[in-house]
């Protein structure tokens, strides 16, 4: 069976960091795994005054989380938490109350730095999110990952054969994860 993973970046640098280390992990995915990066940059600002008459970027974004079997969260650490773009794309993707489209979707959290503590702000300020919104999120392995400025080449591959294969392990067990929860749903 292939699965549909939404991958949410938070970043939205054309090169970041974030961005190349999600593609690493899809290329380095087990057969059966597709992955689509939904875009949230221009989903505006949540305003729950527009409950009911949301913009269109508010469904489209809503439509593609609920369209994927689990959710990869991608992201960097800003001031030692989630960026606000995307907090702003999960408090959109989770209105109104009662009908989020993260409810019991299984998820993983990558965070990354170039730093030496690998996002663990952000990491698990989203955890905490994500416990919330009922995504049953994989505990191991964590996924701190530091000193990413220097791990890729010019195409934005990575370039060290024991971070590839630790990307690999992960993406497989992420796979297993999905299919772990989503039987016990």
């Amino acid at each position: 069976m292939t699965r549909k993973i939404a991958v949410l970046v938070g970043s939205l640098r054309k090169d970041s960091f974030s961005r190349k280390i999600a593609k690493n992990i899809e290329a380095l995915a087990p057969d059966g795994l597709t992955f689509e990066e939904v875009d949230i940059s221009s989903v505006g600002f949540y305003n729950q005054d527009l409950d009911g008459k949301e913009p269109q970027s508010w469904l489209d974004l809503r439509a593609k989380i609920k369209g994927a079997d689990a959710v990869l969260f991608v992201t960097p650490e800003y001031n030692r938490s989630v960026p606000g773009v995307l907090k702003n794309a999960i408090d959109i993707a989770s209105r109104p109350y009662g009908k989020s489209a993260f409810n019991g979707k299984p998820a993983a959290v990558v965070s990354n730095s170039p730093g030496n503590i690998g996002g663990f702000g952000a990491h698990h300020h989203l955890r905490q999110t994500l416990a919330f919104l009922n995504m049953p999120t994989l505990q191991q392995p964590e996924m701190y990952l530091s000193g990413v400025g220097n791990w890729f080449d010019d195409a934005g591959n990575i370039k060290d054969e024991k971070t590839r294969e630790f990307l690999a392990s992960f993406a497989k067990t992420f796979a297993q994860w999905i299919e772990t929860t989503s039987k016990a749903a």
